[in-house]
């Protein structure tokens, strides 16, 4: 089965670029039906209030949840991150609430804020090359919430469950690594 890519904004593309050239069949996912029969989850990076108001258009909110929590190996990155959490700390939006974190919106900045990093993850031998746009970072993190890497003691990968949740972008560096993570998740 395939693992489906919510496609309504953002930097999807690239994700089904990356898990594809993992071997991994992908799904674009733009309407409910397109959530049947997945093997994983994605919820890539953009902008987390646009991906909030076109999921509640087309009907997405309630199917994403039951995926998400039916155990189905998610993967949310930066606004992907946002739209999984509890809440934010800045003005209200849509949320799935499904990740028990609170979530800072571009907790480092501006567009031209943006930064690389090498960063140490929880499970993997070598650092990760990670790359922040305009990324969040969690505020506050349930006691089921693993932590999997900081920047400057903020967290910006976290695990709870089945879902990996990251404030960078894996996808464009070509980093394989925290898809192999995610589509090895159990609930």
């Amino acid at each position: 089965m395939p693992v489906g890519i919510l496609a309504l904004q953002g930097d999807f593309r690239e994700h089904a670029q990356l898990l594809n050239g993992m071997g991994v069949e992908t799904r674009l996912v733009r309407k409910p039906g397109e959530l049947d029969s997945i093997d994983g989850l994605v919820i890539p990076g953009g902008e987390s209030t646009t991906i909030g108001k076109l999921a509640d258009r087309y009907g997405l909110l309630e199917p994403l949840r039951r995926v998400v929590r039916s155990g189905v190996p998610t993967l949310g990155t930066c606004a992907g991150l946002i739209f999984l959490a509890a809440g934010t700390t800045g003005p209200a939006q849509i949320h799935l609430g499904v990740l028990d974190v609170v979530v800072e919106r571009n907790a480092f900045g501006r567009q031209v804020d943006s930064f690389e990093a090498e960063l140490d993850v929880t499970g993997l031998v070598d650092p990760l090359h990670a790359v922040f746009i305009r990324a969040p970072v969690i505020d506050k993190a349930g006691a089921d919430v693993e932590i999997l890497a900081t920047v400057e003691n903020d967290p910006v990968m976290v695990r709870q469950g089945n879902i990996i949740a990251t404030s960078f972008h894996p996808e464009l560096t070509g980093e394989t690594r925290v898809h192999t993570l995610m589509l090895n998740q159990e609930g």
